[in-house]
């Protein structure tokens, strides 16, 4: 045999009985393209979950919350499998909405927008999302930020006191299990431009986005070990990342979620190995890219996973 094919492909055989993590091992056997790093970012995953030593950052972009997926992030904090989360400011105010009562609901992304928008209907591609919802949020939202002490606050504090006054959602759960939310692009969001309205009339609470920083960087300092799930690109992958370039450390682990290509040059899209060259992921991590929509490969990464974990 070729000193290059030591391992065949394997036809994958699906059966009806399946649990997510035999679809994934059935992949993993087949162990082409992204069906294949969907495998290896499973096994990655489970080594990162499985080390006591290690400290589980999360990175979520993209409008994941409307898509129904801030269930999982909720229940991998739940599951302590989350001790750092940055954020978009969208999902955040998505989260929010959903955790008053509020519903995204189920559209078409063939549609008549100008019909949408006479309607007071907003779209994010498939999902709509009435006006009504931006309402009862600025009510709720205003409530507790002139409830805020009139001295400098920083965004993780006020994620956490909105947090602290619900139910549900990513926002409650952090809150109660004291997972720090960062969100250093707040102001990209309805809950920064909600900031803004309060702010007009409330001078002395102003917030403080490089205290964030300080309490970051002293944890990021004092890792043993540290691996990251990257949901998308954008500010939140780069804040992560880049939390490690101010400290002798580096990431582990890195598993990356994206639909983005890398030849463009954008962050979105770069290989974990031009992460290498930053230091941001050391010279012996491992770090798995996934190629695809994250409302498909994120629920059956996190599904997956926690199977093998529930077995040990």
């Amino acid at each position: 045999m070729h000193k290059h094919c030591s391992t065949p492909v394997k036809q994958f055989i699906p059966r009806g009985n399946m649990t997510v993590n035999e679809l994934v091992c059935e992949m993993g056997k087949a162990g082409a393209y992204n069906g294949g790093s969907l495998f290896h970012a499973v096994e990655v995953y489970e080594k990162m979950l499985s080390d006591p030593d290690m400290t589980k950052f999360f990175a979520l972009s993209g409008a994941m919350v409307p898509a129904g997926m801030g269930g999982i992030v909720s229940t991998l904090i739940e599951k302590g499998h989350i001790d750092v989360l940055t954020s978009t400011g969208a999902n955040l105010t998505h989260d929010v909405i959903e955790a008053i009562g509020c519903h995204h609901y189920h559209g078409k992304a063939e549609c008549n927008d100008v019909e949408l928008r006479n309607d007071e209907v907003n779209r994010i591609y498939d999902v709509f999302l009435p006006n009504d919802a931006f309402e009862d949020l600025e009510d709720f939202i205003q409530d507790i930020y002139c409830g805020l002490p009139e001295q400098p606050i920083t965004i993780s504090n006020l994620l956490k006191a909105i947090g602290e006054e619900l139910d549900t959602g990513i926002l409650a759960t952090a809150a109660k299990h004291d997972v720090p939310v960062y969100c250093p692009a707040f102001q990209d969001s309805v809950l920064g431009l909600q900031y803004w309205m309060f702010s007009q009339f409330h001078k002395k609470t102003i917030l403080d986005a490089i205290g964030d920083m300080h309490v970051l960087l002293n944890q990021v300092f004092n890792v043993k070990k540290a691996g990251a799930v990257l949901v998308g690109g954008g500010v939140p992958k780069n804040f992560t990342l880049q939390s490690m370039l101010m400290t002798p450390n580096d990431f582990t682990y890195v598993i990356q979620l994206t639909g983005d290509r890398p030849d463009l040059g954008g962050l979105s899209g770069a290989t974990l190995d031009e992460a290498k060259s930053w230091g941001k992921i050391g010279e012996g991590g491992t770090g798995v890219t996934v190629y695809g929509d994250a409302t498909i490969t994120l629920p059956i990464l996190a599904a997956a996973t926690l199977e093998r974990m529930e077995r040990k």
